[in-house]
């Protein structure tokens, strides 16, 4: 096929794709998808080899945003019953982190919903940060708190973080229809602090919203003229009690084509497949590995994912390995150029297109960084009692009682039985499922 052909040479030299061949990945047919992910894996074995990098969700506050993200369980309005607490104390959160850590995570993702921190939740953070540095060494820490505030990000980056999340969750053109509260342009200029800091942007997006083929190559197209090192891809999980709880668009090969589209796009970058893929690419998961190079390690932030010990034998049935803490995840020449703007203060250093592109083909460059606030994974979820603060050991929920699959699911059907409430919560002496 030449257009895979094409796209498995310009990724190899990390030269960007054409808007028309990148909407025609998403285009192709069911007949040519294992192709696709074929093509897509030369790629990413180009640049990641068989590695699978894992990450940790720890979330420091859960519910009572003030913002109105159409996808997300803790937006304002929400009546999704999802487990609400405040801060957890910097001690409580490096306990829950140590559980992923000893599961096998790399990095460490410190989540708090709101529209953005305070200084004094900046103060806060820093102290969990400290924290965690110090009883688990070599750990990475990213923290996705909302939108920055001037010095924000560099207060972070001197308190040992590593990188910052924000999302830029879909295209500019239909944020709006999305979230009314922020705007695009807000999520770009968080993104951009972040840049200025010398943190490791992490950005990427929520698949599934109802959003057309030109959307995705929009955001897709923006996440790498932003040069994000990580681009989590998210397949939106509509939960009960949001606007979007009807949006049941995807399936698990629409959902291949979606990551290997991103990979092309950005093909020396961290994909991470991210909220979703239990829900979504479901028996498949094994298959995406051959696109994307990273995902998360047991729960999200208000749903629960595939056991911890699950997602390591899936790697090692499919032929990976783990990323050691000793392995730099991003190929040298971003490594490097990392490495130089975290020791200038700023991004100056990657003056090349975006997504370390050295020849791209519209000369998108890293001058115009763009991103967008969600978290490290999808907001949304079901969940257990409302409380004001973290719930205690003696408070924790049992484990909840799933709704049993049906037994020979129609294709391309809808799994909402498959949407678990995420009852066992940081703060209480039942880990996620590392």
């Amino acid at each position: 096929m030449d257009l895979l052909n094409t796209l498995v040479e310009k990724g190899l030299r990390r030269e960007l794709p054409t808007r028309e061949e990148a909407l025609a990945v998403l285009a192709t047919s069911d007949d040519e998808l294992l192709d696709v992910v074929a093509a897509a894996g030369k790629v990413r074995r180009q640049w990641f080899g068989r590695r699978v990098k894992l990450n940790y969700l720890v979330n420091l506050k859960s519910g009572l945003c003030p913002e109105d993200c159409s996808y997300c369980s803790q937006r304002l309005g929400s009546k999704a019953e999802i487990l609400k607490y405040t801060w957890l104390k910097p001690d409580e959160a490096s306990q829950a982190a140590a559980a992923g850590v000893a599961g096998g995570a790399k990095r460490v993702c410190l989540v708090a919903s709101g529209r953005g921190p305070t200084d004094r939740d900046v103060e806060r953070v820093g102290r969990t940060i400290e924290a965690i540095k110090e009883q688990n060494e070599g750990v990475e820490v990213c923290a996705c708190l909302g939108l920055l505030s001037d010095g924000q990000a560099e207060r972070l980056r001197d308190a040992g973080a590593d990188a910052y999340n924000h999302n830029l969750n879909t295209s500019e053109a239909t944020y709006e229809g999305i979230t009314k509260t922020h705007t695009y342009a807000d999520r770009v200029d968080t993104v951009q602090k972040a840049h200025a800091a010398g943190l490791s942007a992490c950005s990427g997006l929520i698949a599934g919203m109802g959003e057309s083929d030109e959307d995705l190559v929009d955001v897709v197209y923006a996440l790498r003229e932003l040069d994000s090192d990580s681009v989590p891809v998210n397949f939106l999980i509509p939960f009960e009690g949001t606007p979007l709880a009807k949006e049941w668009n995807l399936t698990p090969q629409r959902c291949l084509r979606i990551l290997a589209m991103v990979r092309f796009v950005c093909p020396d970058v961290e994909v991470r497949i991210a909220g979703g893929r239990e829900v979504h690419l479901r028996s498949m998961q094994p298959l995406a590995l051959n696109i994307a190079n990273s995902i998360f390690l047991g729960d999200y932030l208000t749903s629960e994912g595939q056991a911890g010990q699950a997602d390591l034998d899936m790697i090692a049935d499919a032929g990976f390995e783990v990323e050691g803490a000793g392995t730099t995840t991003l190929p040298k020449h971003r490594a490097d150029a990392l490495a130089a703007a975290g020791a200038t203060g700023g991004c100056g250093a990657k003056a090349t297109a975006g997504c370390g592109s050295e020849a791209s083909a519209d000369g998108a460059g890293c001058g115009s960084h763009a991103e967008a606030g969600g978290g490290c994974g999808p907001c949304g979820g079901h969940a257990a009692p409302e409380s004001s603060e973290a719930p205690t050991a003696s408070e924790a929920p049992t484990a909840p009682v799933v709704p049993a699959a049906p037994a020979a699911p129609a294709a391309n059907e809808p799994r909402p039985d498959l949407v678990a409430v995420r009852r066992r919560g940081a703060g209480t002496d039942l880990a996620p499922n590392a």
